[in-house]
């Protein structure tokens, strides 16, 4: 049951949607569908849209909660507060999923940037309503659109004036596709690879560096490609038996078996992290090398320290192997 008071209310709701928070509640679902639907995610539409829900549209949707009445702010105030709110309040959310069980991730980031935009723009659109129609915040389009043109086509102007208009939307629009383009196709980079061991439990730390001669021992294996192509990378285990001449500065390789060696296709931007299980045979081993390759991988005649400098990156673990 209402009373007369909640009626209006309940028919304003019904029958005054403000556009600028259906465009926010639009662009945030329209960011959804370009991260997660299979044709647009690699579209230059989620570079877009991601843009605008990182650095403005959470900020807008939070100054509308704050200032629903339109004498609050005017529209050059809002559109600046909203880019720095926006700049404030993302770092502060993952700055709180790094806390959480989730971490800084895509979907975490992009599930709370959602949750607190609509949420923001639930509680505008509630305090608008609570003030007199005359009194509301609206973003005025048709007025902003019809001064638009008359100043670019008015019949009263002058040849000079209207060319000079002419220019303008050119350069508007010659600069808004420059910025997209910049976006969609960004200079290329440093090109390099990752190439890192993690313990057993995944961090840096806790590597198996004492144990018994032929026990099994687990490391993770990790590459990065950022090399702007996916690469079909070779990695290869050595157990060596090297010293260290500290007067000559030089180090010498007494022997070496090869452990283990498997291929993994990374694209670019990828990562992946292998589990990999070993055992060394002898004590009388006392370093683990780990050597990766690209596309080039040299023959089996090339051992020792000649194929540790012939790998592309290489890694090194330093043991203690007891007896069995």
């Amino acid at each position: 049951m209402t009373t007369d008071d909640q009626q209006p209310l309940i028919l304003e709701a019904a029958g005054d949607v403000p556009g600028d928070l259906v465009a926010v509640a639009a662009v945030t679902a329209a960011t959804l569908l370009c991260v997660y639907v299979p044709v647009l995610n690699e579209s230059i539409l989620r570079i877009l849209l991601g843009v605008a829900m990182v650095l403005f549209v959470p900020g807008y949707a939070l100054i509308a909660a704050l200032f629903p009445a339109k004498g609050d702010l005017d529209g050059i105030e809002r559109v600046a507060l909203s880019f720095g709110l926006s700049i404030a309040v993302v770092p502060l959310i993952g700055l709180a999923l790094n806390y959480t069980p989730w971490g800084i991730r895509l979907d975490p980031i992009l599930a709370s940037l959602t949750l607190f935009t609509l949420a923001m723009t639930l509680v505008a659109w509630y305090r608008r309503l609570l003030l007199p129609a005359g009194d509301r915040f609206t973003v005025p389009a048709r007025e902003m659109l019809g001064a638009a043109w008359t100043e670019f086509y008015d019949p009263g102007a002058s040849r000079l004036d209207r060319g000079l208009s002419a220019l303008l939307v050119v350069s508007i629009v010659a600069a808004i596709s420059t910025t997209a383009y910049v976006i969609a196709v960004p200079k290329e980079g440093e090109r390099f690879t990752e190439f890192y061991i993690l313990g057993p439990g995944g961090k840096a730390a806790d590597y198996p560096i004492d144990f018994a001669a032929g026990s099994t021992q687990s490391l993770i294996v990790g590459v990065g490609n950022h090399e702007y192509r996916e690469i079909p990378y070779t990695v290869e285990a050595l157990a060596l038996n090297q010293t260290f001449d500290s007067t000559t500065n030089t180090s010498t390789i007494h022997a070496a078996e090869p452990l283990d060696g498997f291929m993994v296709t990374v694209p670019h931007n990828g990562t992946e992290e292998m589990a990999w299980n070993f055992s060394v045979p002898s004590p009388d081993y006392n370093r683990i090398e780990f050597l990766l390759f690209n596309e080039t991988v040299p023959g089996p005649d090339v051992q020792g320290q000649e194929r540790i400098n012939a790998s592309y990156r290489d890694l090194h673990l330093w043991v203690r192997v007891r007896p069995a």
